[in-house]
């Protein structure tokens, strides 16, 4: 009769090791990976919120044009009326009166409005896009003259 061991010898030990260490760093590999990327997430939803907070603030405005002043850069304390904000653009956000966010250094505001109708009604056209580095977020929002 064979004496029944226990236990493994030394090279499946070793064979068992080596298998688990190339798992292992295939695992730690792919985690890197993500981790990585995990700021980005980040960045999207702050250009998606400096996008919806200019988007509303043209919105609000009235829609027909009236005069105004001329503002100081990046400034919009001045603005009435939503066709001021066309051809607005600054390369840092900045609050309504002009003051650069230095939190938010690095994100480009810029609007676009456009006259248009909409099934025969008198609209507005708001693209309002925010940029960080290469990447970029348009939102894009209408407004009719529901006032008149």
């Amino acid at each position: 009769m064979w004496n029944s061991a226990r236990g493994m010898t030394l090279i499946e030990l070793v064979l068992a090791m080596v298998v688990i260490g190339v798992g292992l760093a295939g695992v730690l590999a792919a985690f890197q990976q993500s981790v990585r990327g995990s700021a980005d997430p980040m960045v999207r939803k702050q250009m998606t919120a400096i996008a919806e907070e200019m988007l509303e603030e043209a919105a609000l405005r009235a829609f027909m044009p009236s005069g105004n002043t001329a503002p100081a850069p990046c400034a919009r304390n001045t603005y009435n009326d939503i066709d001021d904000y066309n051809g607005y653009a600054a390369a840092n956000v900045c609050d309504i009166d002009g003051n650069v966010l230095p939190s938010l250094a690095g994100y480009g505001v810029s609007v676009n409005v456009t006259a248009m109708a909409l099934s025969g009604v008198a609209a507005k056209r708001i693209a309002v896009t925010v940029t960080h580095g290469t990447d970029s977020v348009t939102l894009t929002g209408y407004r009719t003259d529901w006032a008149t």
